[in-house]
């Protein structure tokens, strides 16, 4: 038989280890309910599962309850995104899916040095080269050389600046951001010049003076872009901080 000193021991190591448990786990799985912690398919139910569904409705994509359920109806939605935005439609909310939707992907590690990432002459992988290839031939092709490698500058700008997201491709896919990927003349195929001037971008040249912003004067449509500080202009482009 116990004595009473024991019992009281006991539970006050068996409450301890409930405490312990409690406040290790509750955080993980709030964690792990963050938008862009987890990928998403059918059934999973969360936080992150509600943010998506809100930005699928705020652009029309999704008319469904914002429920936090990753039901019938959500997976609809997600087809019908990824397909008009040129993803693999796979009806699962990966990397890619999360940065066009504009939520940058988590992870438990510290987050890629913004320098590093694109540091002159460092390199870069070969999608995100094929990705600035087809944004530079989507947004600047007819333009001066030096004006296509000024596209390409800007978009390694935007990924050194904490405005921005901090990778190529969630850079290049934030909505509305680029003309070319509204329109679908970002999944041309782009050309050698396209290829060369992503190149000479990544090895350090910015003849865009620093840019985190350009448009052509004759299209724009938008007020705000006027209000930006000049830098240059470089065929049908000003660029501006």
């Amino acid at each position: 038989m116990l004595h009473k000193g024991n019992v009281v021991r006991t539970m006050a190591v068996v409450l301890t280890l409930v405490l312990v448990l409690v406040f290790t786990l509750v955080p993980l799985w709030a964690r792990a309910q963050e938008p862009g912690t987890r990928n998403l398919r059918q059934g999973d139910r969360g936080p992150d599962v509600t943010e998506v569904q809100r930005r699928l409705t705020r652009w029309g994509y999704y008319f469904g309850p914002i429920s936090g359920t990753f039901g019938a109806e959500t997976l609809r939605g997600v087809h019908l995104f990824q397909r008009r935005n040129g993803l693999p439609v796979t009806g699962i909310v990966g990397p890619l899916t999360f940065a066009a939707l504009g939520i940058p992907m988590r992870r438990d590690v510290p987050a890629p040095n913004r320098t590093a990432a694109v540091t002159p002459g460092g390199g870069v992988n070969p999608n995100d080269m094929h990705m600035l290839a087809r944004a530079i031939y989507g947004e600047a092709r007819g333009e001066p050389f030096e004006g296509q490698v000024a596209i390409a500058a800007v978009i390694l700008n935007r990924v050194r600046s904490q405005k921005f997201p901090n990778t190529i491709s969630s850079v290049i896919y934030q909505p509305l951001a680029f003309t070319a990927v509204a329109d679908g003349q970002f999944y041309l195929t782009p050309s050698s010049e396209a290829y060369r001037a992503a190149q000479l971008a990544i090895n350090g040249w910015d003849p865009s003076g620093g840019a985190l912003y350009y448009f052509n004067p004759r299209t724009a449509t938008s007020a705000w872009i006027w209000t930006r500080p000049y830098i240059k202009t470089i065929g049908q482009h000003r660029f501006l901080r």
